[in-house]
């Protein structure tokens, strides 16, 4: 029966458990613990983030909070480039349809998932092998004004067509640094969410993402 590693108590105590994955592969990682690593991740999307979280013991699991609740730190595995760049966007939290009244920036959960954020990169090109793919140097990030100020422009904007009963018109290129996308295990999944007229209406679920360049002007800021 495996052990779950203890949940870090401190965030010194988090960032030196997670600067000493840096260099390792995720094979390595996983062979620590007695996982099998998948030959890819076509239908493991989620594992690489799933082996980090419970390497560092990460708590919240697919609850909508930090994963670290008890130190207000989330937890973002990001895969990379060989120039460093991140090779996709970054998924924050499922986007609430309906029941929105009242609901301001400050109270959403994607403000409170990105008040600070762990970023561990890990080599994501698709010709290394994932047992062969190396963690990198974990980032511990807390956005600046300005950009606390486009990721509330972003929301702002998106929650208003979610709340006019636009959703459908939404697409990955609304916002400047945070998209809303389809997030769901497949088309047939759906959920409410309100029509033009009001009314409650299926749609696919939502997700908010951090897009590809905001996500690189947060690493390209601390590895230069």
């Amino acid at each position: 029966m495996k052990t779950t590693p203890p949940s870090p108590q401190t965030i010194e105590e988090l960032m030196q458990r997670a600067n000493s994955m840096a260099g390792l592969t995720l094979g390595q990682v996983a062979d620590s613990h007695g996982f099998t690593t998948p030959v890819d991740l076509k239908r493991d999307k989620g594992w690489v983030g799933q082996l980090i979280e419970y390497e560092l013991g990460a708590l919240a699991g697919s609850r909508p909070e930090q994963d670290f609740l008890h130190l207000g730190v989330e937890l973002k595995t990001i895969p990379i480039d060989d120039k460093g760049k991140p090779i996709e966007t970054t998924y924050v939290t499922v986007a609430p349809l309906v029941g929105i009244q009242g609901l301001t920036w400050e109270k959403s959960i994607v403000y409170h998932k990105l008040q600070t954020v762990l970023w561990v990169p890990v080599q994501g090109n698709r010709n290394i092998p994932v047992a062969e793919r190396q963690i990198g140097t974990p980032i511990l990030w807390s956005p600046t004004p300005d950009e606390l100020a486009l990721l509330k422009q972003d929301w702002e904007e998106i929650m208003e067509f979610i709340a006019m009963g636009q959703v459908q018109e939404l697409t990955a290129r609304h916002g400047e640094v945070l998209q809303l996308r389809p997030k769901g295990a497949n088309s047939r999944s759906v959920t409410q969410s309100i029509g033009k007229d009001g009314s409650k209406r299926l749609t696919n679920p939502r997700g908010f993402y951090l897009k590809i360049p905001f996500t690189q002007s947060i690493l390209k800021r601390f590895f230069n």
